[in-house]
């Protein structure tokens, strides 16, 4: 309420601290949730060319609850369009919708979506929210008007109910407009009635200490709504009674819900609805002088909170919470919550810790030669639970690729529209589950294939015509877990990419560095990546600007990722990364060079050898190579990257690791193999920034067992410069 309150009196809303206002981070996540479901149905029904009843019923509340939600934090442009596409939905599920204005409603719709998303991320920044938007408005008025009276809407009819007033006119007049614009919501509960619908009166309490229970009661009305009406609440006007959380807490939540289903139904919707502990039905609502009790009820208890808060009060609530759940026979449903990343991360930052403290404890130099069975046994116990705690904190950060490959329909549906395209984006592996970190990293890559995929590869109509393919393309996005890594891919059945033309245009840019002859295949296709680089004739809307496949492939390796491409002209492309499942934890081979020790990631690594004279050879200009089952790769010498001086320089002693960096391999220097480990990565301080710097050959660095710091290697670093 204070984020509204401030904002109503004129001041900037970022000058509001919104990380400690739990209300609101409530709202964001809930309008933010509620906004990618809506995505999805609508999605999904165009493509299904069908709007059924059950999408209609869902998307109806979720405009409900947004609405509701947002005139009670006082945000009234979003509660007001929120409102009238609400209004719409009403006419749709009573009256359904006539064809004609299909894809109109999904246009509109979409739109409408994309203002809300836009509004909600402006009040997540801390900045002031729209103060209206009235054209978007009058084009819900407009379709709504046409759908009414089937035939086109006059442009000059503009209701006075479309202009919003203040604040709480969006809580209380706006639900009044709401019900007096559709009088036959009466009608509606009369025809339920008569079709053996019945009026049932519900107790409800929620679990001591959930916080915000006006909130939680609100979100139970909503939910019931889909399913009945309900009639009243006590407390009243849940939006906007300030006393209602504290009566809410005291003496519980009462509702009357006209339904036809069944007691035992309601019981279960109302128990699956979050941090409701019981529900009881009763034979009528409280009398007046009752609700004036509870009010009282709340005050005092307030009051007496304020002065001495009572500990023991939780825990007591909390243990009957628990003997209900075990002593009611029923299978206890899966409890879910949100917690802040920054949380995560200092979990695992902490779980590092103690990984790397126990390596110290059970490596410690004090102990060596000393026969210490209990503690050796104590030791391996407590390296069996850091194992345990390390698996599940990584767990924890996992969460499906689902929802980022989700996010490309409406990126291939908007530009399928724009170009007079037709193409089916398939997903697969959806299910696979990376580090959130990993996942908020691959977001933009993925947008910048598909936008290419649609506006380079896929062919028009009379393209696709000519080649003989089918008229609708496609685009499939794939997931799956290889080993320690996650491949991920965009693939199209397009034109393919044409060697001849990439290397023609990268050569009038002046990007080649070396005769043209010289250049593979592969080698040509990531000219594509170099900044700077386009093979469209002009800007437009998509694409042009030289901005994309550099992007995708920065972002990528920013996350220890690489990128490749495949292409077959005129079959297709496949556009693919390799990335690591976690940032935080990796498995590395430990190495030592002099007096060093360094540690190279295990997916690097393709094979390690001690060479023979006969392999070694050096190519026209002097450089060394080695020769492998009859290919030839360079050698780097990790004693002359690293300037050291007491190290092994020559190569029949050493020991060889043929590294690969995706684009390309080589044969790494090292005195001997240490092992391999798991190491927490940790980043370089700030006054060692410039070593972390790309292309140096430092990621980051791990600490050792024995508090000894190692140096991770950046192998793709090492081999584009060396």
């Amino acid at each position: 309420r204070r984020s509204a309150i401030l904002y109503n009196k004129g001041e900037s809303m970022s000058d509001f601290d919104f990380a400690n206002d739990s209300m609101l981070e409530l709202y964001l996540f809930e309008s933010t949730t509620l906004l990618e479901q809506l995505d999805e149905i609508l999605l999904q029904s165009e493509k299904d060319a069908h709007l059924s009843s059950e999408n209609v019923d869902e998307i109806f509340r979720i405009m409900h609850t947004i609405k509701g939600s947002s005139a009670m934090m006082e945000f009234d442009t979003i509660a007001h369009v929120s409102h009238k596409l609400e209004d719409l939905f009403f006419v749709i599920r009573e009256k359904g919708i006539d064809g004609n204005y299909f894809q109109d409603l999904f246009d509109l719709v979409l739109k409408v979506s994309d203002f809300l998303k836009d509004e909600v991320e402006t009040i997540r920044q801390g900045q002031n929210p729209s103060v209206e938007n009235e054209d978007l408005i009058d084009e819900i008025l407009s379709l709504l008007e046409k759908m009414k009276t089937g035939g086109e809407a006059k442009e000059t009819k503009k209701p006075e109910a479309a202009k919003p007033e203040a604040a709480k006119e969006v809580g209380s007049k706006e639900e009044a407009a709401a019900e007096t614009m559709t009088p036959d919501k009466a009608e509606a509960a009369e025809a339920k009635a008569k079709a053996g619908a019945n009026t049932y009166y519900l107790h409800v309490s929620f679990t001591a200490d959930c916080q915000m229970e006006n909130i939680r009661a609100f979100m139970l009305v909503n939910k019931l709504e889909a399913v009945g009406k309900v009639l009243e609440t006590v407390p009243e006007e849940l939006e906007t009674n300030k006393e209602a959380s504290s009566i809410i807490s005291q003496s519980g939540f009462y509702f009357s819900l006209v339904t036809d289903l069944k007691p035992e139904r309601i019981s279960e919707m109302t128990k699956g609805t979050l941090s409701v502990y019981t529900v009881e039905f009763i034979d009528a609502m409280p009398s007046m002088s009752a609700r004036a009790g509870m009010a009282a009820k709340a005050s005092t208890a307030k009051v007496s909170d304020t002065l001495e808060p009572d500990p023991a009060k939780a825990s007591a609530a909390a243990g009957a919470s628990d003997s209900g759940d075990a002593g009611n026979g029923k299978t206890k449903q899966q409890n879910l919550i949100n917690v802040d990343l920054n949380k995560l991360d200092t979990l695992m930052d902490l779980v590092g810790e103690i990984v790397i403290t126990e390596s110290m404890v059970s490596g410690s130099s004090d102990l060596a030669g000393l026969e210490l069975d209990n503690f050796n046994r104590a030791s391996r116990q407590l390296r069996k639970l850091t194992d345990e705690l390390q698996d599940i904190v990584m767990s924890i950060r996992m969460v499906p690729i689902a929802a980022t490959f989700q996010k490309m329909r409406r990126i291939v549906r908007d530009m399928g529209k724009k170009l007079d395209k037709e193409v089916d984006l398939v997903l697969m592996g959806e299910a696979t589950e990376v580090d959130k970190t990993i996942i908020d990293g691959i977001a933009d890559p993925l947008m910048h294939l598909v936008r290419n995929a649609m506006d380079h590869a896929i062919e028009d109509r009379d393209g696709r015509a000519n080649a003989g393919k089918d008229q609708v393309g496609r685009i499939i996005l794939s997931a799956q877990n290889v080993g320690g890594d996650i491949i991920i891919s965009v693939s199209d059945d397009g034109k393919g990419l044409d060697a001849e033309m990439i290397l023609e245009k990268a050569k009038e840019k002046k990007l080649l560095v070396k005769p043209e002859s010289e250049y593979t295949e592969k080698e040509i296709y990531n000219l594509l990546t170099v900044p700077g680089f386009s093979t469209k004739e002009s800007v437009t809307e998509f694409s042009g600007r030289g901005v994309g496949m550099d992007v995708v492939k920065r972002n990528i390796e920013k996350i220890g990722g690489t990128v490749t491409i495949e292409s077959v002209k005129g079959i297709g492309t496949n556009v693919y990364f390799k990335i690591p499942l976690t940032l935080a934890i990796i498995a590395s081979m430990e190495i030592r060079v002099g007096d060093n020790i360094y540690a190279i990631p295990i997916a690097n690594i393709r094979e390690s050898f001690k060479a023979v004279k006969k392999q070694l050879l050096a190519d026209p200009d002097g450089n060394e190579m080695i020769m492998i089952r009859g290919e030839c790769f360079p050698i780097i010498r990790l004693h002359r990257v690293f300037h050291i001086e007491d190290a092994r320089t020559s190569l029949l002693e050493g020991i060889l690791l043929l590294v690969d960096s995706g684009d390309r391999m080589a044969c790494i220097l090292a005195d001997e193999l240490l092992g391999n480990h798991q190491v927490v990565v940790k980043t370089l301080p700030l006054f060692l920034s410039r070593y972390a710097a790309k292309g140096v050959g430092i990621a980051g660095c791990t600490i050792m067992g024995d508090g000894s710091i190692c140096l991770i290697l950046d192998i793709q670093g090492i081999l584009n410069k060396y």
